[in-house]
């Protein structure tokens, strides 16, 4: 029996999320199809053949997003020598009809020829990152700068009252939103000058479009070797010190989670990093007299959170390191740590090793498992607070490919701060790799236990020329509420691991000791 669109659809909205960001492939165009009929139902689609000589002639131009196997929005472009056509070309021109015989290879120019996303898929900031994709590709082909241009369907509603110049000028003052130039202004494009019967069937445009440009400014550097995807080699990460304040429900928490992750999705950030127990406020709504029992209430919430920060993630386009809430199964009671990709996937990192007063307090276990993190720019790790205090893990986590390693913590004082602050920074020494902490600040008054904070956050490097004179490359005010956001370039530490005026992993006497993993490997959530 055929599947009906309908129940398709409803499987779609039960799934769990598999973004993956692809160059398309013929194979795709009933997919590509069926959303350009949905977003221009007054134009339609490619045709086939169209389809087909685009992706012959600039296969690594023509981007997509699919999720769970399916296409779910796309972003076609070209190269061209722009000579060839200045600021007055029509949209078939500068596309040949749709058969993109005006590529050029060694074009100075990519030309943005279209961009559509499935309606269902809306508010999910996937056009976002098709155009994300596109800078990359732009930087790494070397071109000067992209051009597109970009239809104004919004002046459909002016065009009896004013010129496509006014128009445009409302909405660079956002006293008018347009669907599409808005959202190319804010995507750091600008208006070079207004183009005439760009695309005639284009009846909202009344036939205008926006020549829009944005300008690579790494113009001339070396081509790096990937077009799309693969490992960064600049990684910028937040790490939000989190201020504790009474709150009483899940919604209260997320509208604040939200509110920074959209302040680091802001600035592009590839991470942002919470504290541990950062879910802590909402202890308040249990009986204070049994802490025990109170944080066993706690791990009620954790699957909402965690559901509700794999969205955020999503949506912002960035990925979450959710500190670490309490996770009770089979009444036994951990602390873990989420990984919510921008992807729609999301791993866990339980904590390993428990405080005594954890012990004593909570009845907390340590989890037995460890891994390095497979992420859209790298790998990754994550130590929960006291582990980054036996440095076993970190070498463990260094020898599987780990560069960047992640640490939420609590602290009350001032002295169980520094003992995380000055074993973050050991392993980011001994191990060449960056380390970020970030821990919580304020007071929760009647909550037994995490009742008072001391947190100063930082990100840590290796100690050689390369890297700051301290080894610490940001660092946060003590006991303030506050993100960092920081830029770590990869390449440094690939140049001091083989250069270095010392080399510790080449150093190492292999033949007098080692450090073997011998627990169990935590498989990731699917």
């Amino acid at each position: 029996m055929t599947e009906t669109r309908d129940t398709r659809e409803q499987q779609e909205d039960t799934e769990e999320h598999r973004l993956s960001l692809r160059n398309l492939v013929v194979d795709d165009y009933d997919d590509i199809a069926e959303i350009m009929e949905e977003v221009y139902p007054s134009m339609g689609p490619w045709t086939r053949k169209q389809f087909h000589a685009q992706l012959n002639r600039f296969p690594e131009g023509q981007i997509c997003i699919e999720d769970n196997g399916k296409v779910v929005a796309a972003a076609l472009t070209l190269m061209v020598d722009y000579r060839r056509f200045g600021d007055r070309h029509t949209y078939d021109q500068i596309t040949g009809n749709g058969y993109f015989t005006t590529h050029d290879p060694n074009g100075d120019v990519l030309y943005g020829v279209d961009v559509f996303v499935s309606p269902r898929y809306s508010g999910m900031r996937l056009g976002r990152r098709l155009y994300d994709a596109r800078k990359e590709l732009c930087r790494k082909l070397n071109c000067r700068s992209i051009v597109a241009g970009g239809r104004i369907p919004g002046y459909t509603e002016y065009a009896g009252d004013m010129k496509p110049e006014d128009y445009i000028e409302l909405v660079k003052r956002q006293e008018v939103y347009d669907p599409i130039l808005s959202f190319q202004l804010a995507n750091d494009f600008h208006v070079r000058r207004v183009i005439t019967n760009y695309l005639p069937e284009d009846r909202d445009s009344k036939a205008f479009a926006t020549l829009v440009q944005w300008n690579n400014i790494f113009y001339e550097e070396e081509d790096q070797k990937s077009l799309l995807g693969g490992d960064k080699s600049v990684i910028r990460i937040g790490a939000v010190q989190w201020q504790m304040r009474s709150m009483h429900s899940v919604e209260e928490l997320m509208q604040q989670v939200e509110f920074f992750v959209d302040a680091l999705a802001g600035y592009n950030a590839d991470f942002i990093m919470l504290p541990e127990f950062f879910n802590a406020p909402l202890l308040s709504n249990f009986n204070q007299d049994n802490p025990a029992e109170a944080i066993r209430g706690l791990a009620q919430y954790t699957d909402e959170i965690r559901e509700a920060m794999l969205s955020l993630a999503v949506s912002y386009n960035i990925n979450i390191i959710g500190g670490s809430m309490p996770v009770y199964i089979d009444k036994e009671l951990y602390n873990v740590s989420f990984l919510c990709r921008r992807d729609g996937t999301w791993d866990t990192q339980h904590k390993l090793h428990i405080t005594p007063d954890e012990r004593s307090y909570w009845g907390l276990r340590g989890g037995d498992g460890l891994r390095v993190f497979d992420t859209d720019v790298g790998k990754i790790g994550i130590l929960v607070c006291y582990d980054v205090q036996f440095p076993e893990l970190s070498r463990v986590l260094m020898e599987q490919g780990m560069r960047i390693l992640f640490v939420p913590f609590w602290t009350d004082t001032k002295n169980g701060y520094q003992r995380v602050r000055h074993c973050a920074q050991a392993r980011a020494i001994e191990n060449e790799c960056y380390v970020a902490i970030t821990g919580s600040v304020g007071n929760l008054p009647n909550v037994e236990n995490v009742d008072i904070q001391y947190s100063q956050s930082g990100v840590f490097s290796p100690s050689d020329f390369a890297f700051p004179h301290d080894a610490v490359v940001s660092e946060a005010t003590p006991n303030t509420e506050m993100t960092l956001i920081v830029d770590l370039d990869l390449e440094k530490l690939r140049e001091m691991r083989y250069q270095g005026s010392v080399r510790n992993y080449q150093d190492r006497r292999l033949d007098l000791y080692q450090v073997q993993w011998i627990g169990q490997e935590t498989r990731r959530n699917d």
